[in-house]
Formats: structure tokens, C-alpha cells, sequence
């Protein structure tokens, strides 16, 4: 009995490489690759959805592989199985649901737009359908500024002119909006499948709605200008709403804390008592009658840690919350503030979706370079922060700069940062880093609709010491599976050891085993 066991693992490990889809072509750095393209060639991946009863295994690691796939059987749950046998044991229920999952996608600054401008049609497009297209990540998300961001060649806002105009009788679009941001949304809404959903945040207003202390230095909006920086907001999504492109969720401010913590150029402050007076009298009122249906209407847009003591001093009066339809929060010093703020958030709101807006590494002072090809480390952090974050309710994740160049920019402010596309113009080609590979993990294989459901860790019956403890409890939201609209489970799983691990998966009345490559990100689909 006990070699036929053998044999079934044996059986069920059996894998079976095909060649569809085009292959990474790899460029070694010290960590790991990039992929290149340019105009005549760009790696793809295909979504195969699985027969019932059968597994695809999609892989990328630190050696090199990206999406590769490989194929197998579940078979009937034997409940003599030994736990000790495998490193890790997951049991996934999907009779136990948590949130739906709205999407994931990236952000398209200026910054954004130029970088993709700059390469030839040719590789716009396989840099479009890289992200967009059933071929590539399928993101299914759009964050775009409203006005420059520190992702712009210059600052600006619309209607400066006439000052104190607060008909905005003189608001259109800038040139940076109809040269490079709306026709990148509009490829990637032409690539994609599915509807691409767009927010927008507001960096700056026209600088005569604006006061400046003199002791401090801060800025804020003038309180006889709220209106009028409400409207901005309304006449923005008409303006992008005729160029067909929806605005899904608009934000109050980006960062409205920021200029607290750090010296800022972009962002103008909002203390608790000004965001809500704002949102009450007048943003809320505002985008409800905008003429642009169902925008919803986002708090915070800030970090993890200001959602207890900004967010919820807001929303003390019950004539604002009902305003507010979700909360859009920024990964900046995640590993510095603990998941629970955000279940937090979800149990006291339980009508309140969370969703991530904006996340970048290379953005600390310390972080050198700037741009880090081939580094396996930033896409272990992007995987551990969406796994994190999935595990606490989020309904999506949206990654700042879709494509950056060699620099990390441009950016008036010098804010140079990393990106999942770096571009290389001179080349006229663009690399794609392990994070844009730690993004596709998520975004490809879970889309809109589907349901998170339960996965428990079986643990090992037999003691552990100390370390291991220590270790277990930091892998503790190593996985994460859903159910999909297709009924298919999928499950991504993060392999951070620098060895193979063994897994046993079980879902209901059925189990299979794989192997988890060493430094990996890995997602199963399995019907």
C-alpha cells in the first residue's frame, strides 16, 4: 500500500511542458532576468482553464523561469496521509467566502505615457498587450493623475487661468492628457477583454485655490474654494467621459497627509476637520450629481497607518460616510504598520471596500539604484504585500508607474523609482523586471468576481522548536486561493526558502501534490 501511494504522488507530479506561448528572452543581472522586447518579439502566457479534475501550474523564480507551466491530476483525498511528508499542507475551503475581487492594474502618469510614446508602434503595442491583453497580465484596473503628479515633466493644473474663476469657465484637458495618457488608456481598453475600470486622484489644484502658511510652509485648499475644487472633480471625469473613458472611482486628495511627514511639491494638505467638511458640503453632494453616473467616491488615499486616526475621525458624522463608498489606501510602510488596521476597517465598515491605489519600490532614500534590473528581492516584495493584503480584505491592487525609463523617470522632482517596465528608448526596447511577473501571478488568474475563500495551513503534529514557530508564523499568509466566476480555484503560493519545497493541496474530497521551486511565486488553477 505504501509504494502505490508512492506511485499515485508520483503519478500526480508528472508534468507536461507545451510551447504555445512565446518564451521569456532572458537578459542575466546579478539577481535574476529580465525579459526583452522590442519591435519584433515579446514573451507571452496564455490562461488555460483546466479540465475537471485537472491542475495548471504556473511558475516564475529567482533561476529564471517566468510563467512556466506544467500540468497534473487531483485525485480522492486519502485521510491516512502523513502531514510530516510535505513542507507544506494547504486545505482550502470554498464554502467559506470573504470579499469579491473588483481587479488589479498599474498607473498611467505622464511619466507612463512619454516612456511608452518614445519606443516604436510596434513595441507600444507588445508593451500594451504585455499588461492588457489575454496574451499578457489581463489588468483589468487603471489609475490615472488628475493634473501632474511628481510623474510629470513639469507641474500644472487645469483651468489656471483666469485666476479666481470658479465657474472653470477655461478647464481642459492638458496636452500631457491628450498626447500620452488618454490614448495609453485607450490601447489598453482596445487590448483588453474585460472593462477597464479607471480611477483618479487630484495632486494639485490650480495654485489660486490655494494658501500657504508662512510659519510652516504647508498648503492647503481655501475653504471659499471647496466648491469650486469639487466641480474640478466632476468636470475632469466629463472631460475624460468624452473621450470614452469612465471614471470608475475618484479620490479626495492623493496623500492629503504626506505633506506631514515629508517635504512635498505635489500634494496640498488636509487636516481631518477640512477633509470632512469638504466631503460633506461639498465633494459628496458634488460627484453624486456629477453628470457622470456611479463615480465612487474613495476616503484616505493615504498610508496603511493613517486609516484609524484620519479615516475614522472623518466619518464620525454619518451625513458624510454615507458619501463615502470605499477606501483607497497606498503600500508605502506596509512592513512597518500591521495588517490588522485594515481588518479593522473592514469590520467596522463592512459596506466600505478597501482597495490598493499605489505601490512602487525604490522609493526610499536608501534604495540604490533607483532602477534594480533583475532584482528578485523588489518582486518578492510586491508578492508579500498583495498576499498580505488579499489575506485582509482588499478587493485590488494597482501599481503605480506602468513603464519608467533606465533612470526611473522622468520626474520634475528628482523622485526617481523603480518600475515592472523599464523602458529603453535608445534601443528601442523594454525590459520587463521579476515585478511585472509577481504582478501577473494575481492579476492573469483572478479575475473580477472572483470570491476569496478559506485556506488553512494544516500544521505538523510534531513539535516545533522555537525558529521554526517563528518561521511558520511569518509564512502564515504565504497563500491565498479564490474561486473564480468559472468555478475554477486558484491558488497562489509564495516558496521564500532558498530550497524545493513539497505541498500537499486538498480542496473538498480531492488532493494533489506539487513542487514549489525554490525562491518562486507560483499559481495553480485547478478545476
Amino acid at each position: 500500500m505504501k509504494h502505490f501511494r508512492k506511485l499515485k504522488i508520483l503519478l500526480s507530479l508528472f508534468v507536461l511542458s507545451v510551447h504555445a506561448d512565446l518564451p521569456c528572452a532572458p537578459r542575466q543581472f546579478e539577481e535574476s532576468v529580465v525579459c526583452v522586447c522590442n519591435t519584433t518579439y515579446c514573451d507571452t502566457v496564455t490562461r488555460e482553464i483546466p479540465d475537471d479534475g485537472n491542475y495548471i501550474m504556473y511558475t516564475s523564480s529567482k533561476s529564471g523561469k517566468r510563467f512556466s507551466k506544467s500540468y497534473g491530476f487531483t485525485q480522492e483525498q486519502s485521510y491516512t496521509s502523513d502531514n510530516e511528508s510535505f513542507d507544506l499542507v494547504l486545505d482550502i475551503q470554498p464554502e467559506i467566502m470573504y470579499q469579491t475581487i473588483e481587479g488589479f492594474g498599474g498607473a498611467v502618469t505622464d511619466s507612463a505615457g512619454i516612456n511608452w510614446k518614445s519606443l516604436p508602434p510596434a513595441a507600444q503595442e507588445h508593451l500594451i498587450n504585455s499588461y492588457c491583453s489575454e496574451d499578457g497580465l489581463e489588468y483589468s484596473m487603471i489609475r490615472v493623475p488628475n493634473t501632474s503628479s511628481d510623474f510629470s515633466t513639469r507641474p500644472y493644473a487645469y483651468n489656471e487661468y483666469p485666476i479666481n474663476d470658479t465657474k472653470l469657465t477655461n478647464f481642459t484637458l492638458a496636452p500631457e492628457d491628450v498626447l500620452y495618457k488618454v490614448p495609453m488608456i485607450h490601447a489598453c481598453m482596445k487590448a483588453a477583454k474585460v472593462d477597464v475600470e479607471v480611477v483618479t486622484a487630484s495632486w494639485s489644484p490650480p495654485s489660486w485655490m490655494v494658501i500657504k502658511e508662512q510659519n510652516s510652509g504647508f498648503q492647503y485648499v481655501n475653504e471659499d474654494y471647496y466648491q469650486a475644487y469639487a466641480d474640478y472633480q466632476c468636470k475632469f471625469a466629463e472631460l475624460y467621459n468624452e473621450q470614452g473613458i469612465k471614471i470608475w472611482g475618484l479620490s479626495a486628495a492623493n496623500e492629503p497627509l504626506l505633506p506631514f511627514l515629508f517635504e512635498v511639491k505635489e500634494t496640498q494638505i488636509w487636516t481631518k476637520n477640512q477633509m470632512a467638511k469638504f466631503l460633506k458640503n461639498n465633494l459628496g453632494p458634488t460627484i453624486r450629481n456629477c453628470s457622470v453616473q456611479d463615480i465612487r467616491i474613495m476616503a484616505v488615499d493615504d498610508q496603511r497607518f493613517t486609516l484609524v486616526p484620519f479615516f475614522e475621525s472623518i466619518v464620525e458624522d454619518d451625513e458624510i460616510l454615507k458619501y463615502i463608498d470605499g477606501i483607497a489606501v497606498h503600500y508605502y510602510f506596509d512592513e512597518s504598520t500591521p495588517p490588522a488596521v485594515l481588518a479593522r476597517i473592514s469590520k467596522n465598515y463592512p459596506d466600505k471596500f478597501i482597495l490598493s491605489t499605489e505601490a512602487c519600490v525604490g522609493f526610499k532614500p536608501t534604495d540604490t539604484p533607483k532602477v534594480d534590473l533583475g532584482s528578485w528581492k523588489r518582486a518578492k516584495v510586491y508578492i508579500k504585500d498583495i498576499l498580505e493584503n488579499l489575506n485582509y480584505n482588499i478587493i485590488g491592487w494597482i501599481d503605480w508607474n506602468m513603464c519608467l525609463n533606465k533612470e526611473g523617470g522622468p520626474t520634475w522632482v528628482k523622485n526617481f523609482v523603480d518600475s515592472p517596465i523599464i523602458v529603453d528608448a535608445q534601443n528601442e526596447e523594454f525590459l520587463k523586471q521579476p515585478t511585472f511577473y509577481a504582478m501577473g501571478h494575481f492579476s492573469k488568474f483572478i479575475p473580477r468576481g472572483s470570491r476569496r475563500i478559506e485556506v488553512s495551513k494544516i500544521i505538523p503534529t510534531e513539535e516545533l522548536d522555537v525558529q521554526e514557530l517563528q518561521a511558520l508564523e511569518q509564512s502564515y499568509y504565504d497563500s491565498v486561493a479564490f474561486l473564480t466566476p468559472t468555478n475554477t480555484i486558484v491558488v497562489v503560493i509564495h516558496n521564500e526558502a532558498a530550497k524545493t519545497k513539497s505541498a500537499n493541496i486538498r480542496v473538498g474530497q480531492q488532493e494533489f501534490f506539487v513542487k514549489l521551486d525554490a525562491e518562486s511565486v507560483t499559481t495553480i488553477e485547478v478545476a
